[in-house]
């Protein structure tokens, strides 16, 4: 069978409505689908997640004053994260805060941290790679918990580098 006549069996199948076909030769194998018109296509998206911001304030006050108390609510948790250092992941995979069960965390909330030190690993495909810090100061907060899926450019660790 040449592309020609495989061209044409797809344009035969596409207008005859139907939405899967399969032709089986002695050396070959052909599979088409088609998606019926109307069909409703879904697409699934993973969403990567993102550091939480403070919303207790704004959830617990009065729903008159909600709008006139949620924007400095807002630029007063961008302001104190403003001046931190976000450490991020490098890749995709699984984060651990230790190198084994039976060891202590790499760093902790208040740890000083310098240039080169561990600060946790990812897991990806069975690999342990450490992640090492870039920048020198004190950790204030980590983001993502223990044994966490982590996607790329994930926010991790904020640093104060002061």
């Amino acid at each position: 069978m040449d592309i020609r006549e495989i061209q044409n069996l797809i344009k035969f199948v596409a207008k005859s409505g139907a939405t899967e076909v399969k032709l089986e030769m002695d050396d070959f194998k052909i599979t088409i689908k088609t998606i019926a018109e109307g069909a409703e296509t879904t697409y699934v998206q993973h969403v990567p997640m993102q550091a939480a911001m403070p919303q207790m304030p704004v959830a617990a006050a009065p729903v008159v004053a909600a709008p006139a108390q949620a924007a400095p609510v807002a630029e007063v948790a961008v302001e104190e994260t403003s001046k931190y250092i976000t450490v991020k992941s490098p890749m995709i995979g699984t984060f651990y805060r230790k190198p084994s069960p039976d060891k202590p965390m790499f760093v902790e909330v208040g740890s000083t941290i310098s240039n080169g030190d561990t600060l946790c690993v990812i897991e990806a495909m069975k690999l342990f790679n450490e992640i090492e810090s870039e920048v020198s100061g004190k950790i204030v907060k980590i983001l993502v918990d223990d044994a966490s899926p982590v996607e790329f450019d994930q926010p991790l660790f904020l640093v104060d580098p002061s």
